[in-house]
């Protein structure tokens, strides 16, 4: 805001008035009011100064760019406020805008936000006036600009100016809840000024001023129970809240003004929930309870259960039980569950109807884990009675033992009953046993079982198959009715099989021994070991020895289970031997004592000047052939066997049809056949450019047979040097080729024998092959030929002729 005066003359006027003060005052007070008044006066024109010499600095700016220098002009208008809410009729003054500008056209307008809506100026007088009631809450503070004009051309005649209209606050609003509904918690018994939870109000009124924007609350439903203070936060009045009793509070909390001022409030409500804590112990619900069981229920098995009620939450009941009276924690145990807090009996070891039919004694029920700050008075135990009936049933018999352990000397054939097994009918009705096998391991009838219960040996154990042998021997009783009872018991029977030296020593080396032919004494050739399928004699280790001195080898025993064969002479000759056969005895030690002679084949081979072999001989080892490669071999001799008959059969089928060829007639003079040479495309019967053979049909008629033309490594005869006609030419060339053929060794010959093993299902002539059309016993009635047409027609007539009637080929 700016105000209207000249400053100097401002200063002059408050100098005189100063000065008139002070003549009624004394000198010090006056000098001293004269400071305040300065200090004021200071901060007061400060703005109005500044405005000055901004505008100062705009006149220098502007007559640099005019070329008249105008007048300087200041606003002049009072700060403009206006309280919300005013009662009085429209429109409210709220100030007035003035210039110093004296211009008989001046006019002053206003732009800005709800300029010339809510806010109008008089044209004339600059009074501000505002048509609508405003309210603070809505909106504090307007900004506007002020200018003035000529309304003859509405040009500025001053900068415009901007503006603020403050809206005063009349303290109108009620705090308001930022909710409707608040929730807290605090734990049962807590002590008195426990924190709850926290509510909170607004008051839309300005906070700036006193006692607008204050709040108060106040517990108006509840109070007996919860208080808040002046910050909201809600605190417990009483250290007895039981949730037990009463688990949650309504209450009802209200906000209203500071007091003195209007008095409006408003009111919210606050839910408050009361939090568990273990404070109660278990109570059983029932003073005695009553369980039957069967005899056969299984160790750890449920009997019963026992129920407790606990008022405290879930996570808080810890519910323990324990035996009071009638101590049977040996033959039984309870067990809380974890999610239903009952007392669960569980049997520890068998029950037997025979010997205990019935249980009684009292059990305990507690919580150790109860706060005793908050406990209640009434007693903290809770003691019940439980009995529990045993009924009598059915059991299967039950074994004397355990498992059952025999020993036996292998190869034994004396021992033929090793012991037997016992069960027994656990019931009064003390019925018969049979006993019967019901697996075993190794899997074969090795040991057997009588229905008394004896174990047998069929035959005698063998160690080295298998060192020990189990069953399984079920138990069943007798019924009445000579039946067997459906339940049954096992035990298991372990037999061990103690060892006897049957077995002699195998020698074992890692590879093939060989030497060089010119070792020196004492090389060592291989380190030999042993094996032995009996167990090691606890007398110490094998013995090895050469069952010969008379070579040129030697055998030192490690006395560690091994020995090395060494060379006793050396310089092998590989003329005289190339292989040598090294018997080796192998003793056990055993009781009896067993030995066996093993054959070390060892190699002289010539070695190169560092003693690495260079070359040995391949010795014959024997092959072992596989099932698989028997099977091969078998499958190609058959496929050889199979190919062998089919050539034998294609050569005799050859045989036969030249046979048949050469007995041939033929009587059909008016049949011509075509030669057709086979570097061209065919035509059939329609073929114009082919050979007349018919010649040799006369030919082969009449027996005639031409000279034969020798082989070609022979001296070739020369045909007629002028033949007669051309049919002596064809016949000629023809003869000539066929000799060619026949008598050249080096090539194979034209008349290459096909075989037509499969020619289609579907074509109701079958085979139209030559092996077999020239037969005369076929039944076939080939007349169908004439309706295939032209091209059909030579074989309609040759198939279609009767069937004795002879071809000439």
């Amino acid at each position: 805001m700016y105000y209207s005066h000249i400053v100097s003359s401002r200063e002059q006027r408050k100098t005189a008035f100063l000065q008139v003060r002070c003549q009624s005052e004394t000198a010090a007070q006056a000098q001293k009011k004269m400071k305040k008044l300065i200090l004021l006066l200071s901060l007061f024109l400060a703005p109005a100064i500044a405005y000055k010499e901004s505008q100062k600095t705009k006149q220098n700016f502007s007559s640099n760019n005019t070329s008249h220098k105008r007048l300087k002009r200041d606003w002049i208008w009072n700060q403009m406020h206006i309280k919300e809410e005013i009662d009085t009729p429209l429109p409210h003054h709220v100030g007035k805008i003035t210039s110093s500008v004296r211009n008989n056209n001046a006019k002053y307008i206003i732009e800005g936000e709800y300029a010339n809506t809510i806010f109008k100026v008089e044209e004339t007088s600059g009074d501000v006036y505002a048509f609508e009631r405003l309210d603070r809450e809505k909106k504090a503070e307007y900004e506007l600009t002020a200018l003035i004009i000529d309304r003859r051309n509405n040009r500025s005649l001053e900068p415009p100016s901007k503006f603020i209209i403050k809206v005063y606050d009349i303290n109108d609003n009620a705090p308001v809840f930022v909710q409707k509904v608040f929730n807290g918690s605090v734990p049962e018994m807590s002590p008195v000024g426990t924190s709850v939870t926290k509510v909170t109000a607004v008051d839309a009124d300005d906070p700036t001023v006193t006692g607008h924007a204050t709040v108060t609350y106040q517990v108006i439903k509840g109070d007996e129970y919860f208080t808040v203070d002046d910050s909201g936060v809600i605190f417990t009045t009483r250290a007895d809240l039981d949730r037990e009793n009463q688990s949650t509070y309504e209450i009802i909390v209200k906000a209203k003004d500071a007091p003195g001022f209007s008095g409006d409030s408003s009111t919210a409500t606050v839910i408050i929930t009361l939090t568990d804590i273990n404070d109660n112990f278990p109570v059983f619900k029932h003073q005695s309870f009553h369980f039957k069981v069967p005899e056969n229920v299984s160790v750890g098995g449920e009997v019963g259960r026992v129920k407790v009620e606990d008022i405290d939450e879930p996570q808080h009941r810890n519910t323990k039980y324990s035996f009071v009276r009638g101590d049977y924690r040996d033959t039984f145990e309870i067990v809380a569950n974890p999610y239903t807090n009952e007392g669960i009996i569980r049997p520890k070891k068998p029950l037997d109807f025979e010997k205990v039919a019935e249980y009684r004694f009292d059990i305990e029920a507690t919580d150790p884990t109860v706060d005793l700050r908050y406990f209640k008075s009434g007693g903290s135990r809770s003691i019940s009675t439980v009995t529990i009936e045993v009924t009598d049933v059915d059991e299967p018999p039950v074994f004397t033992k355990l498992p059952y352990e025999f020993k036996v000397r292998e190869n034994d054939p004396e021992k033929k009953t090793l012991g037997s097994v016992w069960a027994y009918d656990p019931d009064a009705a003390k019925r018969k046993i049979r006993f019967v096998r019901r697996k075993a391991s190794p899997n074969g009838d090795y040991i057997r079982v009588s229905d008394t219960g004896i174990i047998q040996l069929p035959k005698p154990l063998d160690r080295e198959f298998s060192s020990s042998y189990n069953i399984t021997v079920a138990a069943q009783e007798i019924l009445e009715d000579g039946r067997l009872s459906d339940r049954e018991s096992h035990a298991q029977v372990h037999v061990t099989v103690i060892d006897e030296n049957d077995n002699a020593p195998e020698l074992v080396y890692p590879e093939e021994p060989r030497v060089c032919e010119n070792a020196a004494p004492g090389k060592v050739i291989i380190r030999i070991s042993a094996t032995d399928k009996d167990e090691i004699s606890p007398r110490g280790f094998f013995k090895y020895s050469l069952a010969t001195e008379d070579s040129n080898f030697s055998l030192v025993e490690n006395h560690d289970n091994t020995a090395n064969i060494t060379v006793k002479y050396g310089q092998f000759n590989r003329e005289l031997a190339k292989i040598h056969y090294l018997p080796v005895i192998i003793s056990d030690n055993g009781d009896p004592e067993l030995s066996s002679t093993n054959t070390l084949v060892i190699s002289v081979c010539k070695c190169n000047e560092k003693g690495d072999f260079t070359f040995c001989e391949e010795r014959a080892k024997q092959v072992g052939v596989s099932i698989q490669a028997l099977v091969a071999i078998f499958v190609c001799i058959f496929t050889i066997i199979v190919l062998l008959a089919v050539i034998a059969l294609l050569i005799l089928l050859r045989k036969r049809h030249k046979k048949d060829l050469s007995g041939l007639g033929r009587n059909v003079a008016e049949i011509h056949e075509q030669l057709v040479t086979y570097d061209e495309e065919g035509g059939g019967e329609m073929d114009t450019t082919s050979y007349d053979v018919s010649v040799l049909n006369s030919v082969r008629k009449n027996g005639m047979k031409p000279e034969t033309v020798p082989s070609p490594y022979a001296q070739v005869q020369k045909p007629p040097a002028n033949p007669t006609s051309g049919a002596e030419k064809m016949e000629i060339m023809i003869e000539v080729k066929k000799d060619e053929a026949d008598n050249d060794r080096d090539l194979l010959p034209y008349d290459t024998l096909h075989i037509y093993g499969y020619e289609g299902a579907e074509s109701i002539a079958e085979s139209l092959s030559s092996l077999e059309s020239g037969s005369s016993d076929s039944d076939i009635d080939y007349d169908f030929l004439n309706d295939w047409g032209p091209r059909f027609k030579m074989l309609a007539e040759l198939y279609g002729s009767e069937p004795n009637e002879d071809f000439v080929y």
